[in-house]
């Protein structure tokens, strides 16, 4: 039977990205997105909530998302969820769940129109769930 690991988010960046480079030369980026829900509780009273997600993007999107992104951004990311290991410095071994984004598209107005790329550039309204209401 096949499996299926899909991650579909719209958000806002949480801070500039930070690139880096693996042992093999390939570039990677991380940054953090945040989503916000806004709902009604059962006695009348609004809240939002936030949740923020780790994004990683490998390669020459990678090196995109580094050149043309910065905090604050609304980005389109469509990717799968993959949980990374690492030891502690209490010697503990840690898992963190991260998006690894095979797609990254930028929304909305670029701050400068010519430090982004067009191709990549759609606006909210272009995707086909934007006009759906909670």
């Amino acid at each position: 039977m096949a499996s299926l690991s899909k991650v579909i988010l719209v958000g806002n960046l949480g801070s500039d990205p930070e690139m880096r480079y693996a042992p093999d030369g390939k570039a990677v980026t991380s940054f953090r997105v945040a989503t916000n829900r806004r709902y009604t509780t059962s006695n009348g009273e609004t809240k939002e909530e936030t949740d923020w997600f780790r994004i990683t993007v490998w390669g020459k999107q990678a090196e995109q998302c580094n050149q043309f992104l910065s905090k604050g951004r609304q980005v389109y990311v469509d990717g799968r969820l993959h949980a990374r290991n690492w030891e502690g410095q209490d010697g503990q071994t840690r898992t963190t769940l991260e998006v690894t984004a095979d797609r990254v598209l930028f929304l909305g107005k670029p701050t400068t129109v010519a430090s982004v790329p067009e191709e990549g550039v759609i606006e909210p309204s272009d995707l086909p769930f934007d006009n759906m209401k909670e």
